[in-house]
């Protein structure tokens, strides 16, 4: 070959090289499985790994970097271990844990990490949020001023409930503390309340039962249904909860209301507990780990109102708790009132003598008080809960002595008719209106005459009044107080009414 073919030769290759693009190598971290247990995983490799990061286990399984140890990394798994062996290859994703957030997951059935359960179409989105965000600052907040309504007459009326509040639920198991979450879930239909009930740790048939009572009540169209059953792995109940809130704080960030129950929060602490024990963490009182405090405080503190100027949203919390034979100063109860702007107590006692709801009264609390209550729920609530207090003394001494004053008699009869007034049916919750001409009746004693046993014929009665009394119903629900000239036309009504329905 002549010196001009080479040269001609070379720069036909060196051509060649220019048009063919270089490969890149990739490198991929990985490590393998040294050990497991239920829910958890020790990897050893992966030293570069982030805390909270997803890693990747074979058939797709995800697992949350927790403990990160100088020569091996615990891992909490996030689906089904049981085909996970010691020695499978373990990747890192490069990603922390998130849920994709929509519009669309209103009215369906979804796991912590954004599944769809309910057997429908899933739900395409671009946009997810880290389950775990910094809660919002102090000057990005509002004061809470709106009242959510629950619907139920002696929660509205003693431990009134504000937009952005975190307020506690908390009684021994089987007192109803999830019929009130419901209620106050079913009473936002209509009122632009975004709703998303969080199941932790739950029965499938608890959690069925609870679905169905949406369903029925048209409530479901409202709201997300995020479910950590108690098949699930436990690192599954650990992130539900958070997931949930990044859900809310979705929302809340486009301006809307949303109300999110945690049901419940023992099932979730019971859950890390599990964990931080196979993880082999110090555990302290009760066999929590020391963090327990913390796990719960920066959940809740998401839940605010927003100024206007970042959106305008808030999102409600109601935890749920279980107690166990009314101990209400255990640990995690303890921990919860004190993060939590007051708590709803349900005693066992109240509900084994049929009254329901089973609130404690004295034990109840709102910390925003009457600051989020409408104007016109203000100007009684004071009257009823004196009344209230009074006949709560009263009856217990009352039950030692056989003869007793007038005014005695009086007070302990309008106590009576308060707490008949109070017992609600399950999933029947009381439009705001209505619940204040009721209690305006009563405090102003005309159903002091009235049978226990017919008190809730007599309820009826005064709904009727106040859906023919327009006026009365626009300057409550228009956040304005009674003008005496209207309360003495709407009690003359009602005295008519009652009449009325004596004579026939």
């Amino acid at each position: 070959m002549t010196l001009r073919k080479e040269i001609a030769y070379l720069e036909n290759m060196l051509d060649q090289m220019k048009e063919t693009p270089l490969a890149v190598a990739e490198v991929e971290e990985s490590g393998t499985v040294a050990s497991i247990d239920r829910g958890i995983a020790v990897v050893k490799g992966l030293r570069n790994v982030k805390n909270q990061e997803l890693v990747q286990f074979p058939q797709g399984v995800l697992g949350l970097a927790y403990n990160l140890d100088p020569h091996e990394l615990g891992v909490i798994l996030l689906g089904d271990y049981t085909d996970i062996r010691a020695g499978d290859p373990v990747r890192r994703t490069f990603k922390v844990a998130s849920i994709p957030v929509s519009r669309k997951f209103l009215g369906r059935v979804i796991d912590p990490l954004g599944k769809v359960l309910d057997g429908k179409k899933p739900v395409e989105t671009s946009r997810s949020l880290p389950i775990e965000r910094e809660s919002p600052p102090i000057m990005h907040r509002a004061p809470v001023s709106e009242p959510l309504q629950t619907g139920i007459k002696v929660i509205d009326a003693i431990v009134p409930i504000g937009r952005g509040q975190r307020e506690l639920i908390l009684g021994d198991r089987k007192s109803g503390k999830t019929s009130i979450a419901l209620d106050t879930i079913i009473n936002q239909k209509g009122k632009d309340v975004i709703c998303i009930y969080c199941s932790i740790g739950q029965q499938i048939s608890s959690v069925t039962k609870n679905l169905e009572v949406l369903k029925k009540s048209g409530a479901l169209d409202h709201t997300v249904f995020l479910v950590a059953s108690s098949d699930s792995p436990p690192g599954v109940s650990y992130i539900a909860p958070y997931a949930a809130t990044s859900l809310a704080e979705f929302f809340m960030e486009e301006g809307e209301d949303v109300l999110i129950v945690y049901d419940d929060l023992t099932k979730h602490a019971r859950a890390y507990r599990e964990l931080s024990i196979l993880l082999e963490r110090p555990s302290g009182r009760e066999a929590y780990p020391g963090d327990i405090f913390y796990i719960h405080s920066r959940l809740l503190e998401r839940s605010t109102h927003l100024k206007e100027v970042y959106g305008g949203g808030s999102t409600t919390a109601l935890p749920i708790i279980e107690t166990q034979a009314e101990n209400i100063s255990a640990y995690i109860p303890t921990n919860l009132i004190s993060i939590t702007d007051g708590q709803i107590y349900l005693s066992p006692k109240i509900f084994q003598s049929g009254n329901i709801p089973a609130v404690n009264v004295g034990t109840s609390v709102s910390r925003v008080g009457g600051k989020s209550q409408l104007a016109a729920y203000r100007d009684i609530t004071g009257p009823l809960k004196l009344s209230y207090s009074q006949f709560e003394e009263l009856e217990l001494f009352s039950s030692f002595s056989t003869v007793l004053d007038d005014s005695t008699k009086q007070l302990l009869a309008r106590g009576e008719r308060i707490r008949k007034v109070f017992n609600q049916p399950q999933f029947s919750p009381m439009e705001v209106t209505h619940q204040i001409g009721v209690f305006m009746a009563l405090t102003e004693g005309l159903l002091d005459e009235v049978p226990l046993e017919e008190i809730g014929d007599y309820e009826k009665r005064i709904m009727e009044v106040v859906e023919g009394m327009e006026s009365f119903r626009n300057a409550i629900l228009g956040n304005r107080t009674i003008e005496e000239e209207m309360k003495k036309e709407f009690l003359d009504a009602v005295r008519e009414g009652m009449r009325e329905g004596e004579d026939g």
